[in-house]
């Protein structure tokens, strides 16, 4: 950038817009950060429930899946709140130019629905800023080799911001959403979770992916490797929010708190595949079927080849369940096999560090669940994230034990005692 300032890129989530008082709300801490002296390029979701409106409207018309035509419609709702925006700044003295993804220069992949930024040019958004002015740019889109619009998947205005944040080397991401920041669960169904002041990028790229809402994974990811400094605040308050960034603890490194959130996620379907031909091996073919349709497979356990069936299992997104569910029966009705969705399930994770080097926590996951009397069909370990499988209708129940059960609400770090230690306690008292 030819500009010395210091440059802000601000994104502004759908709740943040959904009326015309917080657009104007939002226009007058834009018009604060420039005050600041920053540089600031604005990021816009489609205002409250509009995507989801358009994509109403796309299945009453016979839609039937990603396509360049959905594309093109889902578009609409960034741009009219990026003109919005525009307008708002301007009424208030900002000047203020509102870019689409075309415009911005923002290239992706050609896959349409779940698209991957491979560049940006911002050759406008640089000039705007040259000249004072705020660049207000479109989230969730960009374009193909073909030059048509293409959509970044639900919750890619984040992954838009972060990645022109790379690109103008801003000094920092702000992305503004309707909670105070990351919490150690879902404030809306646990009041007792507590707001996190700040939290490492591979925990929160994790907790992203096991169901915490607040931000798309991809966005962290970029954000980690392009080593853009990302926070999360309420749109409609001061409150400080969480930074996301890596930070060392004054604590020596064993004694830090090991548990950082307890995330869930209600948008899974565990599916079941068999063929009776147990000298075949089916899961290349249904890696090659998950992959052809953008679908992401999490807690993978398999049997076989060499006995006297194949059995797979994973769980995938709820919404991607329609797009492989035909796939995947065709697949195993030409190996005489089978698959079972089963949507009736939730996926509950304890999210931190050095988890699995610790199998205190696992055990301390499956007493807590016990007595909280939900049962468990599949887990799920690794040294970021302790994952299970529970009843759909228990999921909030199980957030609730588990949060509880690793004294989340609690600022001070868990003690190291083992689970072992504390029932050895325990029965000396008795």
């Amino acid at each position: 950038m030819k500009t010395t300032v210091d440059v802000l890129v601000q994104k502004y989530g759908g709740t943040s817009l959904q009326t015309l008082d917080r657009v104007r709300h939002a226009a007058l801490r834009i018009a604060a950060a420039r005050r600041d002296g920053s540089a600031v390029t604005v990021v816009v979701s489609a205002r409250g429930s509009r995507t989801d409106d358009l994509l109403r409207l796309a299945a009453d018309v016979g839609a039937a899946g990603p396509s360049r035509e959905l594309d093109q419609l889902l578009a609409v709702g960034e741009s009219e709140s990026a003109a919005l925006m525009a307008l708002a700044l301007t009424g208030l003295g900002v000047p203020a130019v509102s870019l689409t993804g075309h415009q911005a220069e923002i290239h992706t992949t050609d896959r349409h629905g779940d698209a991957l930024i491979s560049r940006i040019g911002a050759a406008r958004v640089e000039a705007a800023l040259g000249r004072g002015e705020v660049a207000v740019v479109t989230g969730f889109q960009g374009i193909d080799r073909a030059g048509d619009v293409a959509t970044l998947g639900r919750g890619g205005s984040d992954t838009t911001a972060v990645a022109l944040a790379a690109r103008l080397r801003a000094s920092a991401c702000e992305i503004y959403t309707d909670v105070d920041g990351v919490f150690s669960a879902d404030p809306r169904i646990l009041p007792a979770a507590r707001c996190l002041p700040w939290v490492e990028p591979g925990v929160m790229a994790e907790m992203a992916f096991a169901g915490a809402r607040v931000l798309h994974t991809r966005c962290i990811e970029l954000a980690a490797m392009e080593g853009v400094e990302v926070r999360v605040r309420n749109a409609s308050s001061q409150a400080p929010g969480t930074t996301v960034v890596d930070r060392p603890d004054d604590r020596p490194l064993e004694t830090r708190r090991a548990v950082v959130a307890v995330t869930h996620d209600t948008d899974v379907v565990r599916v079941l595949v068999h063929c009776r031909d147990g000298r075949r091996d089916m899961a290349p073919d249904v890696f090659e079927v998950l992959a052809a349709h953008g679908a992401v497979a999490d807690l993978v356990a398999r049997s076989g080849p060499y006995e006297s069936e194949f059995r797979m299992g994973f769980t995938i997104r709820r919404s991607q369940a329609d797009a492989v569910r035909t796939a995947l029966h065709d697949l195993t009705a030409s190996f005489d096999g089978g698959v079972h969705f089963d949507e009736n399930v939730g996926k509950v994770s304890v999210v931190g560090m050095g988890l699995l080097s610790r199998p205190e926590h696992t055990a301390r996951l499956m007493a807590a669940l016990a007595s909280a009397g939900i049962s468990t069909s599949w887990i799920s370990t690794s040294q970021m994230r302790l994952s299970v499988i529970v009843s759909r209708d228990r999921t909030v129940d199980a957030v609730e034990a588990l949060h509880r059960a690793f004294r989340l609400d609690r600022s001070e770090p868990a003690d190291a005692t083992s689970l072992t230690s504390r029932r050895s306690a325990t029965a000396c008292e008795r």
